[in-house]
């Protein structure tokens, strides 16, 4: 049987400030507040367990040294005329824990349905702040620790990073000697620094990148839709996810980014590129690349949200995978140094260029989402099976539909599983079929793959 309870967690004497938003605080805050009741697909979750477990009052603890180390769990977001957001750093205030009552063997089941409450509502941005927390517990004690956060107090890589620093605090250690260790910048560090000439002539210069790619990028992408009356008949339409989890691609692109001498994410993005072009007709391809923007040591230590998307235009991509993957390096750079700007500035900018019709196709999206530090064999044996009998084991599951996004045709994530990469694909059923969406995904795998194969049989 569940019971229910209610702590608190009290912090007085943090760290406390107000001064304009972040860049990518804008940029979050401005895609949630659209939303609306679909505003909760962007918060974050986990359900965690507590080994061994450990008393209340110690989890609380921790918890209140985690959110004196990082402002952005404790940042509230005010609007401020048509065109400001400001950002409010509190530095005291109680965050009330929902506390969940049940025995052991109940404690995982209850934590995924309290994960599922807690992510599943909206934040008021201007009055709480942006981070839930639940408590699992039997007898005083927590099994399971559930967390959920609004997109506009981290991203994916801030995530891990507050995972980190907060098995670290458990283990003894506090916030103060965290970041005299691990300096982070804060957000009303990075909008201090946004703010200066030097923020803001790479404010332009990012925006005046954006603008001349969109202005010679294809029009269209997909020029053969699917069934592009669907457009038009079912605006509401479900677009399909399609999940592939490949082992054979794992090891596949570790040989193959090793051989022409680029990353593994080049190799990924030009592979996506080349069949991307190939399915469409259109050979020239545009996609928007979520960048994490952590190029320096103190930025890669944020809890905070920096990742911003990049746009990434590769002309003939359909002409070689090889050649497609080596101009993926340098294209890439550029696009990535180009990544951090104000989002609602370039929104104008972009908007004007698509009400003239000079605007490039720009609803095709990519997100590596992937750690650098966490590989897919660090927890599992590496397979000795050769590549081909790999292929065997890939597996391609359809786990959800999804409502539509605006100008979002495809969204594709590669993810990082034990023993294997994954590849999370959503489509508009308008431009690209269900067996469209397996033919771009396995081609991917297939391209990757022989190109490793080709090496060892040359």
């Amino acid at each position: 049987m569940t019971t229910i309870e209610e702590r608190t967690i009290t912090l007085d004497s943090a760290r406390a400030g107000t001064g304009p938003a972040t860049w990518g605080q804008r940029a979050i805050w401005g895609v949630v507040t659209r939303l609306g009741d679909d505003a909760p697909r962007y918060n974050l979750r986990l359900n965690l367990p507590v080994t061994p477990p450990r008393p209340a009052s110690r989890v609380l603890a921790d918890l209140a040294e985690l959110l004196r180390m990082h402002d952005s769990l404790r940042t509230r977001l005010l609007p401020e005329g048509e065109d400001g957001l400001r950002q409010v750093v509190d530095g005291t205030g109680e965050l009330p824990a929902t506390v969940r009552v049940c025995t052991p063997v109940e404690a995982e089941a209850v934590g995924e349905a309290l994960m599922e409450e807690l992510a599943g509502r909206s934040f008021d941005h201007a009055r709480e702040w942006p981070f839930r927390v639940g408590l699992v517990e039997h007898e005083g004690v927590v099994h399971r620790l559930v967390l959920a956060a609004s997109h506009t107090a981290m991203d994916l890589w801030g995530e891990g990073r507050m995972l980190r620093d907060l098995t670290l605090i458990e283990a003894g250690e506090s916030a103060e000697a965290l970041l005299r260790a691990r300096p982070a910048v804060q957000p009303l560090d990075a909008a201090a620094l946004q703010a200066t000439p030097q923020g803001r002539r790479r404010d332009e210069a990012a925006r005046r990148y954006w603008c001349e790619r969109l202005t010679s990028g294809p029009r269209r992408i997909f020029l053969n839709p699917a069934a592009p009356d669907l457009a038009v008949t079912h605006p509401g339409r479900l677009f399909p996810n399609a999940l592939l989890r490949s082992p054979a691609l794992a090891v596949a692109v570790e040989q193959v980014a090793a051989r022409l001498g680029v990353s593994d994410a080049a190799v990924l993005l030009g592979a996506a590129s080349h069949q991307l072009a190939k399915i469409s007709g259109s050979s020239d391809v545009l996609f928007q690349v979520v960048v994490s923007n952590r190029f320096q040591p103190a930025a890669a230590e944020s809890v905070s949200t920096m990742a911003q998307e990049a746009v990434f235009l590769l002309p003939m991509a359909d002409k070689d995978f090889e050649d497609a993957v080596l101009r993926t390096r340098s294209v890439a750079f550029g696009a990535f140094r180009h990544a951090g700007y104000d989002k609602w500035a370039l929104d104008r900018q972009v908007a004007r260029l698509v009400e003239r019709g000079e605007a490039a196709d720009h609803s095709c999206w990519w997100n590596d989402t992937r750690d650098p530090g966490v590989g897919p064999f660090d927890t599992v044996e590496r397979p000795r099976a050769a590549l081909e009998e790999l292929l065997v084991r890939t597996e391609l599951s359809w786990p959800i539909d999804f409502l539509p996004r605006a100008n979002v045709s495809v969204a594709i994530d590669v993810l990082t599983a034990p023993g294997a990469l994954e590849l999370s694909m959503t489509a508009d059923p308008a431009l690209l079929s269900r067996e469209g969406m397996e033919q771009l995904l396995r081609g991917v795998e297939r391209l990757v793959v022989d190109a490793a194969m080709a090496v060892k049989n040359a």
